[in-house]
């Protein structure tokens, strides 16, 4: 098994991303700068952040080397507090607080500033949680408030002050006096910044580099709240802000927090949100950096020394080594078995062996299947791993672990079709006629043909590859390894542990989108031409299961129907799949109208209208003449 946790570990090759990213924090000429380390949840991102933060300290635990502090965040920590921005000021500036080397040299820099974060909070949080409760507290002698709010104060007389603040109006009275002082908060951040730099300068250091990584574990508010507390810093000298995030969902953060009415209904909706999303992602990052995905040879690579890293344990640092000196001259061709073998001893040869065809055929359909993603292909190999004990266990006979993998593969990237075979083996003693037809097809590209006996699911570019690929299925029996799947046919693993949070995000947005016009823009602009077929089939896949669970739950209707109604292909097969698995009579009728409405821009939906039961209400409505 293998864990899933971010390393400075260097197995994909990322220290030269790493390198390039520590080459522009280090060019004096670029400060302050902010840099955003982009790329798919599971890319990476977590390990070149570690490994700059490795480089930077050469491993000194207080943070500090050559002048250069830096200081390591993960952005999710700040999600249970109320106020994120603030909690992420709060923790820097503790940082030079408690420093062993710097404190005693910030300390009356550091006073100012927590002071400075505590007003920025107040003024953030709601008024009847912090600001109301303080004022009244403020009678009795109990807090201190912003100088401004004091000044106010002074001019009423207590009873009448009392009486506005323990009425239903308090909230509206000091959020007129707030309102009326809006220069105050200017001045704060404008003093928060001179105070940060002139820490800075006290401290003696040359160069400060905040990491903050996982913001895309956060939720929409709490994202933002940080990227908000990055930009009080952004004209600040010496400093270097570097971010890991998945930029699909800082969009969908940005967008949830200013999308407004007017955008909303504006003539053109999608062309301003994007400008509004970009504007501000291009004031923010000045240097945006998008982590390629993994090619065949690079997964292969990964591959084997994941599982050099689990066979040999503590002599895995000689590969290691000696991955990165094959680096230094050759940086395109896999790093295999064949490089190494003079760092193996006979025992680890034994074991590696049969992993060495498992490699070279797993890598190019896990690199179509699985995107190149490293998260994905860990938590491939591990489930990979227990499918296998499992197997062992069990005493199962004639077990082709390769062509395990292969299925799993299938079962991730196309879940549909690999639910489909199963049907179909189910019902001929495990040895589908289907397979044989398909793979004879694949191999001739005979794509029209298996469209014509199948579906236009089987003839895309990553399904073919599959079916061309090594092991073939013609002839065996899979019924075993179905059996050792059996518990996730209903759940697959791309509905459990590989689902991206961009994907679940989306699919939460969908289904409860607000008002249909959102749900038409949403359609338009995140998912028809904009996923990529794993993420759609996942998406679908998703819905499925909702609409099979509450049939009745007009809102997952209506998601299929926008999509049908914009001619997703896909969308409309799902819901055929799923018409037929769900009771009839639970279907809301007044989503005839929006059937019919939608088959005025796609005929094809009309195909559904004869699948309904003829005594369901749906039925009846559609017929109504």
């Amino acid at each position: 098994m293998w864990a899933d946790n971010e390393t400075s570990e260097d197995l994909l090759g990322f220290k030269v991303h790493a390198d390039l990213l520590v080459d522009v924090i280090r060019d004096d000429k670029v400060l302050p700068v902010t840099i955003g380390v982009f790329g798919d949840w599971g890319s990476g991102k977590s390990s070149i952040l570690q490994i700059v933060k490795e480089e930077l300290t050469g491993g000194n635990k207080d943070g500090l080397k050559d002048g250069t502090l830096v200081l390591y965040f993960n952005g999710w920590v700040f999600e249970g507090y109320d106020d994120a921005k603030a909690a992420l000021l709060e923790s820097i500036i503790e940082k030079f607080d408690k420093h062993e080397t710097i404190g005693n040299k910030v300390k009356d820099k550091t006073v100012k500033l927590f002071k400075s974060v505590k007003w920025m909070r107040l003024l953030g949080l709601s008024f009847k949680k912090v600001i109301i409760p303080g004022a009244a507290a403020y009678l009795t002698g109990g807090l201190s408030l912003l100088p401004f709010l004091v000044n106010e104060f002074s001019q009423f007389k207590t009873e009448d002050l009392v009486e506005k603040l323990k009425g239903d109006g308090a909230e509206d009275f000091l959020k007129d006096i707030i309102k009326k002082n809006e220069d105050e908060e200017v001045t704060i951040v404008r003093e928060f910044r001179d105070d940060f730099k002139e820490m800075i300068d006290k401290s003696e250091i040359k160069k400060l580099v905040v990491i903050i990584d996982d913001l895309d574990r956060c939720t929409p508010d709490r994202l933002i709240e940080n990227l908000e507390a990055i930009k009080l810093f952004l004209n600040v000298e010496k400093t270097a802000f570097v971010i890991g995030a998945d930029p699909r969902i800082v969009r969908h953060a940005i967008e949830h927090r200013y999308k407004t009415d007017s955008i909303e209904n504006a003539d053109d909706p999608d062309s301003r949100n994007k400008r509004i999303v970009s504007d501000y992602l291009e004031k923010l990052i000045q240097v945006p950096y998008y982590l390629p995905k993994l090619t065949d040879n690079e997964v292969e690579t990964y591959l084997t020394l994941l599982f050099c890293k689990r066979e040999m344990e503590g002599d895995f640092q000689k590969v290691i080594d000696a991955f990165i000196e094959n680096r230094k001259s050759n940086r395109y061709d896999v790093f295999g078995l064949g490089d190494i073998q003079n760092i193996l001893n006979d025992e680890q040869k034994k074991k590696l062996a049969e992993s060495v065809s498992l490699i070279a055929s797993l890598s190019p359909i896990i690199t179509e299947g699985l995107k190149g993603n490293p998260r994905q292909i860990k938590r491939f190999l591990n489930t990979f791993t227990l499918r296998n004990r499992l197997a062992e266990v069990a005493k199962l006979s004639d077990f082709k672990i390769d062509i395990l993998a292969k299925l799993m593969v299938l079962e991730y990237a196309e879940t549909s079709l690999f639910k489909e075979i199963y049907n179909w083996q189910s019902t001929q003693k495990g040895e589908p006629k289907e397979i044989i037809i398909l793979e004879k097809l694949a191999s001739e590209e005979n794509t029209e043909e298996i469209k014509k006996q199948f579906s236009p699911a089987w003839t895309s570019e990553k399904v073919l590859k599959w079916l061309n690929a090594e092991p073939k299925l013609t002839t065996e029996d899979l019924r075993d390894y179905y059996w050792i799947s059996r518990d996730q046919l209903s759940t697959t693993i791309s509905g459990a542990s590989l689902i991206s949070p961009h994907i679940r995000s989306l699919t939460k947005k969908l289904i409860d989108p607000g008002s249909g016009s959102i749900l038409t823009n949403t359609i338009r602009q995140e998912v028809i031409g904009k996923l990529n077929d794993t993420d759609m089939e996942t998406l679908l896949s998703l819905l499925e299961k909702e609409l099979i669970k509450s049939p009745e739950n007009d809102n997952i209707h209506k998601v299929f129907i926008e999509m049908m109604a914009q001619n997703s292909t896909e969308a409309l097969d799902a819901f055929k799949r799923v018409i037929k698995k769900i009771d009839h009579n639970k279907i809301p009728w007044n989503l005839a109208n929006e059937l019919k409405l939608a088959a005025n821009s796609n005929e094809n939906i009309k195909s559904l209208y004869s699948l309904f039961d003829k005594n369901s209400s749906i039925n009846k409505a559609l017929n109504r003449k």
